[in-house]
C-alpha cells in the first residue's frame, strides 16, 4: 500500500521560482500544488486542505500576509512558511504576527525549506490543526511554562530568575522546537543584529539558561548543542492557556 504523500501548497507568482522548487519538493517526497496569487491560494486551501503552505509575501491581488491573516481569522491553522525578500527583523516580526509559523528570506537553500517543512509536519502529527505556538500566550514543555505576556518562566512551579536576553532566547528556541538554529540566526532574532564576533553572547545566554534549567550539556534534556552550527530545543512544546 502506498503511503500518502504530504501535500504542499506553493504560492508564488514568480514562475521561475515555482518551476525550480516544485520538482525539488516532489523529489523529496511531497505532493505539490502551485498557485500564483492570493485569491487562488485561499481557494486551494479551502478545496484541498494542504498539510503545509509555502507562501510568498508579494503576490498580485492579495499579498501573502493578508492571505495568512484571513486563514487565521477563519480558524484555519494549517502551518504556513512565509517567503520574503526582506531580511529585516521588522519584516520577520510582521510575518509572524500575522500567524505564520516560520519564514525564509530569499534567496534560500531548497534543502533548508524542506527541513523546515518536515519540522512543521512533525508538529502537526502531535497537534493537528492546532493554533500556532507563536499565537499562544503561554508555552508548555515538560515542566516548563513560559508566560509570554508576563514575560516569566516557571519550572516545576518555581519562577526562574533570568536576564531578559536569556528569556527571549528561550522563547525563540521553544517557538522553533526541533529546529537547528545557528548562532547568527539567534543573534538576529533576539538581539536584532548578527555579527560573527558577537555570537559569544549567544553562548553566554545558553549557559545561563542551562544553569537555571539544571540542564546537562553532555546529556541535555532541553537545549542541545549542534557542534559547529548552533543550538536546538529538544522536548515537545505545546500551547497552554
Amino acid at each position: 500500500m502506498d503511503i500518502p504523500k504530504s501535500h504542499i501548497l506553493l504560492a508564488d507568482d514568480e514562475k521561475a521560482i515555482t518551476d525550480y522548487l516544485k520538482p525539488i519538493l516532489e523529489r523529496a517526497g511531497f505532493e505539490v500544488t502551485v498557485t500564483r496569487d492570493g485569491i487562488s491560494t485561499l481557494d486551494q486551501v479551502a478545496s484541498q486542505s494542504p498539510d503545509v503552505i509555502v507562501l510568498d509575501v508579494i503576490m498580485p491581488g492579495m499579498d501573502g500576509r493578508e492571505v495568512c491573516r484571513r486563514l487565521r481569522t477563519s480558524g484555519t491553522w494549517t502551518p504556513v512558511i512565509i517567503l520574503t525578500q526582506v531580511s529585516t527583523t521588522t519584516d520577520k516580526i510582521l510575518s509572524l504576527e500575522e500567524g505564520a509559523d516560520d519564514y525564509l528570506c530569499k534567496p534560500f537553500d531548497p534543502q533548508e525549506l524542506i527541513a523546515r517543512i518536515r519540522v512543521l509536519l512533525r508538529r502537526v502529527e502531535t497537534m493537528p490543526q492546532s493554533k500556532p505556538l507563536r499565537m499562544s500566550t503561554h508555552l508548555r514543555s515538560l515542566d516548563i511554562i513560559l508566560d509570554r505576556r508576563a514575560y516569566r518562566v516557571e519550572k516545576g512551579g518555581q519562577v526562574l530568575i533570568l536576564t531578559p536576553k536569556a528569556l527571549a532566547l528561550l522563547e525563540h528556541l521553544m517557538l522553533h522546537q526541533d529546529q537547528v538554529l545557528t548562532r547568527e540566526q539567534l543573534m538576529d532574532a533576539v538581539w536584532g543584529w548578527a555579527q560573527p564576533v558577537a555570537t559569544r553572547a549567544v553562548d553566554m545566554r545558553i549557559a545561563e539558561l542551562r544553569r537555571a534549567l539544571g540542564d546537562d550539556p553532555d546529556q541535555p534534556t532541553y537545549i542541545e548543542t549542534v557542534i559547529g552550527i548552533g543550538y536546538r530545543y529538544l522536548p515537545p512544546v505545546e500551547p497552554f492557556e
